[in-house]
């Protein structure tokens, strides 16, 4: 953690100091945000794409045993599209939640 400037230091010497402690913290987390995007691409296409297949699956399914003057397959793939952004919107949020609470700690 940083020392607490004291009123006699320059106003630019603790610009600077609070510029470098900034880059400093940032390049330790490069790695990280890396990763951590990575993941959470892949994380948000599997919650979209699973409940989509389930849906379709479903459909299929219905539309074998239950025939109808509609698409089952068509309507279960539409919800389970709609569940899965639900899911995504989900994840992406939580986890943006909680960079801003990360950051907000950081600043203090």
């Amino acid at each position: 953690m940083a020392e607490k400037p004291s009123k006699d230091e320059p106003r630019l010497v603790r610009q600077v100091g609070a510029k470098a402690e900034r880059k400093l913290r940032a390049q330790s987390q490069v790695n990280r945000t890396i990763w951590l995007g990575l993941g959470m691409m892949g994380l948000i296409g599997w919650s979209v794409a699973v409940p989509t297949l389930l849906g379709a699956a479903l459909g299929l399914w219905l539309d074998e045993h239950y025939p109808a003057s509609y698409s089952w397959t068509l309507t279960m793939l539409i919800i389970g599209l709609f569940i899965g952004c639900l899911n995504a919107w989900y994840w992406v949020s939580r986890e943006h939640r909680e960079m801003q609470q990360n950051e907000e700690d950081n600043n203090e």
